[in-house]
C-alpha cells in the first residue's frame, strides 16, 4: 500500500526540473523513512516493552480518533491509526521568507499542495543550509520545527512521538486540525486552508473535552488556550506595527531603523507576558534565532479568516452541514471566497 501510494510523489520526481530534484528527493525519502517507522497502535498496546505512559497516550488517542470520526464527521481512514517513533523533536523543519522590509512572505509551488508560504525539510541541517541560501539573497528568514503536518489523505499519517507527550487537549487538537486538512484542502490558498483547520479544531477539542475531559483536563486546555491567545494578541500587535512603518514615507534607513525597534519592543513586552504567566516557557523556542519578518509573515495566515468560519459554522448548526458550505466555498475563486468569509464575519450574530 506505501509503495502504491509512493508512486505519485516518485513521479512527479522524474518530470521536476533539477533545480527542484534534491528538494522532492529529500521529501520522498524523508516521508518513506516516517511511513516505515509506524505501526499500528494495538501493536504497541501489546508491546510488554513498551512504555507504560507511552500506551496511556495511545489509548486515549484511538479515543480521540474514533470520535473525530463519531462526532466530528472527520474522515474515517488509517490515518492517525498507527504510532511512529521518529527519535527527534519535530517531524520536519518548515522555512519562511520575507523580504526586509515586507510583510508578504515568499512562496513556493508544488504540484499537489500547490503554491504554500513555506518550505518543509526532514533534516534541520538542510532547512538551516537553504535558510542560509535564502538569507544571502537578502530575505528575513526564520526555521522553525513542526511536530505535525497532512499528506492530505495521500498517506495514512501516524501519530508521532514529536507530538504524543503533549496534554491530551492539545494531541487532540492536533489530530481534529490535520484530518480537518483532509476534508477540505484548496490548492494556492493556505490561508483559507489553515484558517478552516483551525476553526475545526477550536469546534472539535470543545465538543470532545464537554464529552470526555474532566475538569483537570479542562482546566489545563483553558490556561493552554488563554496563553496561546494572549500570545497571539501580542504578535498581531507588532504585526500591525511593522506593517505601518513598512507602509510609510520613511526612507529604507529610517524603516530599518524603526524595525529594530519594534523587535525590541517585542521581546520586551513577551518578558513582561512571560512573567504574568509564572514564567511559562511554551513559546520560547519562538525567539530561539533573531527576530525578523519572517517569523510574523504566517501569523494571520491561520486567524484571520477563522471569524468568518466560526460564523458560518453557527450559521449551518452542523459540522457535517458546515463542510459542505465549506466545500461550496473552496470552489469559488480566492478573492469571492475571502470576499464572502469577510461578509460572514462583519454580519451581526443571530
Amino acid at each position: 500500500m506505501r509503495t502504491r501510494r509512493l508512486l505519485p510523489l516518485l513521479a512527479l520526481l522524474l518530470v521536476s526540473g533539477c533545480a527542484q530534484l534534491a528538494y522532492y528527493g529529500q521529501a520522498a525519502n524523508g516521508q518513506f523513512s516516517l511511513l516505515d517507522r509506524a505501526h499500528p497502535i494495538d501493536d504497541w498496546l501489546a508491546d510488554p516493552n513498551a512504555d507504560t505512559a507511552l500506551k496511556a497516550k495511545l489509548k486515549r488517542s484511538k479515543q480521540m480518533r474514533r470520535f473525530a470520526v463519531t462526532d466530528l464527521g472527520l474522515p474515517d481512514n488509517r490515518s492517525y491509526t498507527e504510532y511512529a517513533d521518529l527519535q527527534r523533536p519535530f517531524a520536519l523543519w518548515n522555512v519562511v521568507a520575507a523580504p526586509a522590509l515586507s510583510l508578504e512572505p515568499r512562496q513556493w509551488c508544488f504540484p499537489i499542495a500547490g503554491c504554500v508560504n513555506y518550505r518543509g525539510y526532514f533534516s534541520k541541517e538542510a532547512a538551516q543550509k537553504f535558510a542560509a541560501e535564502m538569507r544571502r539573497q537578502g530575505y528575513d528568514v526564520q526555521v522553525s520545527g513542526v511536530p505535525a503536518y497532512s499528506t492530505l489523505g495521500w498517506f495514512n499519517d501516524p501519530l508521532l512521538s514529536t507530538f504524543i507527550k503533549y496534554p491530551d487537549g492539545e494531541v487532540a487538537r492536533l489530530i481534529f486540525h490535520e484530518l480537518a486538512h483532509q476534508t477540505v484542502y484548496v490548492k494556492d490558498d493556505t490561508q483559507f486552508n489553515e484558517s478552516f483547520a483551525t476553526t475545526v479544531e477550536q469546534a472539535g477539542v470543545e465538543r470532545w473535552l464537554q464529552a470526555v475531559g474532566d475538569q483537570k483536563m479542562r482546566d489545563a486546555y483553558v490556561q493552554f488556550e488563554g496563553r496561546k491567545q494572549e500570545f497571539l494578541a501580542l504578535l498581531l500587535k507588532y504585526r500591525q506595527q511593522l506593517a505601518s512603518n513598512y507602509a510609510s514615507d520613511l526612507s529604507d534607513d529610517r524603516k530599518l531603523q524603526q524595525k529594530a525597534a519594534i523587535f525590541g519592543a517585542l521581546q520586551e513586552d513577551y518578558q513582561r507576558l512571560k512573567s504574568s504567566w509564572g514564567g511559562y516557557t511554551g513559546y520560547d523556542r519562538w525567539f530561539a534565532e533573531p527576530l525578523s519578518n519572517a517569523h510574523l509573515a504566517l501569523v494571520a495566515t491561520y486567524y484571520d479568516l477563522v471569524p468568518g468560519f466560526k460564523a458560518l459554522l453557527a450559521q449551518q448548526q452542523t459540522l457535517p452541514k458546515f463542510y459542505i458550505a465549506v466545500a461550496r466555498l473552496a470552489k469559488l475563486s480566492k478573492e469571492e471566497r475571502h470576499r464572502q468569509l469577510d461578509e460572514l464575519a462583519k454580519a451581526p450574530s443571530a
